[in-house]
C-alpha cells in the first residue's frame, strides 16, 4: 500500500487498543500524532515513533486524521465538541474522524451530521480483534458513514486492519459491533456452560473442546479465547469485564427502543450485569468453567 508522506494521523486515546493502532500506523510510516491523558502512555508511544501531544486541540489542529479510541459515546462527544471551534476554523483543511470507540448509533449519527455540516467526516468504526489485532494491524472493522469520507479514510483504515466492512450510513457500524459483542458475550456463557457440563459428565473439558471446535458448535470464543485465556486461567485477553458489561447493556437499551423481541439475548444481559466480577477484570473470567456451582 503506497503511503502519501504527508498523511499526518493523530490517534486519540492509547489504552490497551489505542497504543497498538498508533504504533501499528508509526511502523507504517504514517506521521503518527498521539495524546492521552497517561504520561506513561504517552511515553510508551513515543518509544514507537509515535509523537506525544500535549491536548487535544493539537491533535485537532495538526491531524488529516483522528483515530478514536475512547471509553464510551459521552467521550467520544465531549472531545468533539470542546474543540468545534478549531473545526470550525480549519476553513478548507478536511479533517475526518475514526471512531473506534464502541460507541453508540445515535451519537455518532449526531457527530456526523454536525461535523458534515462544517465541512468534516466522521466514521463510527468499531474493531475487533483485541490487543494483539491491533498491535499487528489485523483488526477487523465495522464501518458507518458517507462512502466518499470512507473513500478518503481507506489508506488509513488498511493500514489497521486485515477485514474492512461497510456496514451502511452514519451508526450502522456501531449497531454491527453491539450485535457482535452481544453474539461475543453469549458465546463466553454457553461454552462455559458446555464444558461444565462435560465436565459434570466425566468428561475432559479439554477433549470436549476440542470437537466443539472440530464441529458446529465453535465460534472464535471457543477457538480462540477458551484455548488461550481461560482454559489456561491466564484471563488476560485485555478487554474487561465493565467495558463487555457496557456492549451488553447498550444492546439491550437498543433492542427496547426498537422493540426487538430478544428473550435469550435477555438472559444473557442478566447474567452479565449481575456476575460478581468486579468491572477491572478480564472479561474472559466470565468464562470460568471449573466451578458446578
Amino acid at each position: 500500500m503506497a503511503v502519501a508522506a504527508d498523511v499526518t494521523v493523530g490517534v486519540i486515546g492509547l489504552g490497551s487498543m489505542g497504543l497498538g493502532m498508533a504504533q501499528t500506523l508509526a511502523q507504517k510510516e504514517f506521521a503518527t500524532l498521539g495524546f492521552d491523558l497517561s504520561q506513561d502512555r504517552l511515553k510508551l508511544a513515543a518509544e514507537s515513533g509515535v509523537q506525544p501531544l500535549s491536548s487535544l486541540g493539537e491533535a485537532f489542529e495538526k491531524s488529516g486524521f483522528l483515530v478514536f479510541s475512547l471509553p464510551t459515546a459521552k467521550d467520544v462527544a465531549k472531545v468533539v465538541n470542546d474543540n468545534l471551534q478549531i473545526l470550525k476554523d480549519r476553513g478548507d483543511r478536511r479533517l475526518i474522524i475514526i471512531d473506534t470507540s464502541t460507541s453508540e448509533p445515535d451519537v455518532s449519527r449526531d457527530l456526523a451530521a454536525q461535523l458534515a455540516a462544517l465541512g468534516h467526516g466522521f466514521l463510527d468504526a468499531p474493531v475487533s480483534g483485541g490487543p494483539a489485532g491491533a498491535a499487528s494491524g489485523k483488526l477487523a472493522m465495522m464501518i458507518g458513514g458517507a462512502d466518499g469520507d470512507l473513500a478518503n479514510a481507506m489508506p488509513v483504515i488498511e493500514a489497521m486492519t486485515a477485514k474492512a466492512l461497510h456496514v451502511g450510513p452514519s451508526g450502522a457500524g456501531n449497531v454491527a459491533k453491539l450485535v457482535n459483542n452481544l453474539l461475543a458475550a453469549a458465546h463466553m456463557v454457553t461454552t462455559s456452560e458446555g464444558l461444565k457440563l462435560a465436565l459434570a459428565a466425566g468428561i475432559d473439558p479439554e477433549a470436549a473442546l476440542r470437537v466443539v471446535n472440530a464441529a458446529s458448535g465453535r465460534s472464535m470464543i471457543s477457538e480462540v479465547h477458551f484455548p488461550t485465556w481461560v482454559m489456561s486461567d491466564r484471563f488476560d485477553s485485555g478487554f474487561s469485564m465493565g467495558l463487555m458489561r457496557k456492549d451488553v447493556r447498550l444492546a439491550k437499551e437498543l433492542a427496547d427502543r426498537t422493540d426487538a423481541l430478544l428473550p435469550l439475548s435477555d438472559v444473557v444481559a442478566q447474567l452479565w450485569a449481575g456476575s460478581d466480577w468486579a468491572d477491572t477484570d478480564d472479561f474472559t473470567r466470565m468464562g470460568s468453567f471449573k466451578s458446578l456451582k
